[in-house]
């Protein structure tokens, strides 16, 4: 078993040598990438700035993810931009709903993005407020059978994108992924994680906030930058206490130097909507405070007789009989 996951770590780093000659300083950082990567200078790049006063607000299908609650063996690289993981699963998790609607997307692998402090790192600005470190999780459409021909749809990939934020107190459930860090320092470095990862713990670290996101159709952050993806942006966030952060600081880029940021700056929103999920139960249209079927009117605008009268009426009839019954 270990043996496979650290062929398919060596297959992966192999096929992430396209698009690699990039930096994120100097000569080859992101305000040059257009030069070599034409994609890159597109019309829906991202990151973007989300604008909360700005979205516009939908009730979307509940999103779903399937097959997280398994262990899985995992495997991460430091591919000199990020860390990497990918997990070694004959199933892989799935994702649809939401804007995906009822296509089905392939789990492909999850990375992270962090800044030189712990201030900011995070790719997409929420109200123009930076977050130190930023998730992503990658699917690949399920109809494309494989992650490089998805990226020849503009449908292609979706992405998961969490938000993190410094808590006093270190999170357990990145554990496993912080102690291997110190392992693959160096680029083209993997190791297998000593333990099983459930990716539920991960990816829905709160349940009741899953449907609380924003949404947009984007591109990758990176090189080529194929505006193949549409983005899924949870509002809650996440936790990680500096020194958990700072680990990740520590990785080595191609030239041998700290990897102390790794995110690219924001890119226009043109002429792209930005979408905020009000979750169905949560929705004024199916709110009872806000049920516009008021008492007295008719579904059609007409006047409809109001039950108070003959109530009233009855018990003045009762009364009445009672009182000649007296007599």
């Amino acid at each position: 078993m270990v043996l496979s996951v650290i062929c398919l770590g060596l297959l992966l780093s192999l096929s992430l040598c396209r698009g690699q000659d990039f930096s994120y300083e100097g000569s080859q950082g992101p305000s040059h990438w257009g030069k070599e990567y034409h994609t890159c200078v597109g019309k829906h790049q991202s990151p973007i700035n989300i604008e909360e006063h700005n979205v516009k607000n939908v009730s979307l299908p509940p999103l779903r993810l399937i097959g997280i609650d398994n262990p899985c063996r995992s495997y991460m690289t430091n591919n000199g931009h990020t860390v990497m993981l990918k997990t070694n699963e004959s199933k892989a998790a799935m994702l649809t709903g939401g804007p995906l609607k009822d296509r089905v997307y392939v789990f492909e692998q999850l990375h992270f993005h962090w800044g030189e402090n712990d201030y900011e790192g995070s790719e997409d600005l929420i109200n123009n407020h930076s977050f130190p470190m930023e998730m992503h999780a990658v699917f690949y459409k399920e109809d494309y059978k494989s992650m490089n021909e998805a990226l020849k749809h503009d449908d292609g990939l979706a992405i998961l994108a969490y938000l993190y934020e410094i808590s006093p107190q270190p999170n357990s459930i990145y554990e496993s992924i912080i102690k291997v860090l110190p392992d693959i320092e160096v680029v083209g470095k993997g190791k297998a994680l000593e333990q099983s990862l459930l990716l539920g713990d991960i990816l829905v670290p709160d349940i009741a906030s899953m449907q609380d996101y924003f949404t947009y159709n984007g591109s990758l952050t990176t090189p080529p930058c194929l505006e193949v993806a549409t983005w899924i942006d949870f509002k809650d966030h996440q936790q990680l206490s500096h020194d958990q952060l700072a680990a990740f600081r520590d990785l080595r880029n191609p030239e041998g130097n700290k990897l102390t940021h790794n995110f690219r700056p924001v890119q226009p929103l043109e002429d792209r909507v930005v979408y905020q999920n009000i979750p169905i139960e949560f929705s004024p249209s199916n709110n009872a405070s806000y049920d516009h079927h008021f008492v007295g009117h008719s579904d059609n605008g007409t006047a409809r007789p109001s039950v108070k009268m003959p109530i009233l009426f009855v018990a003045l009839g009762a009364l009445l009989a009672i009182f000649l019954f007296a007599m």
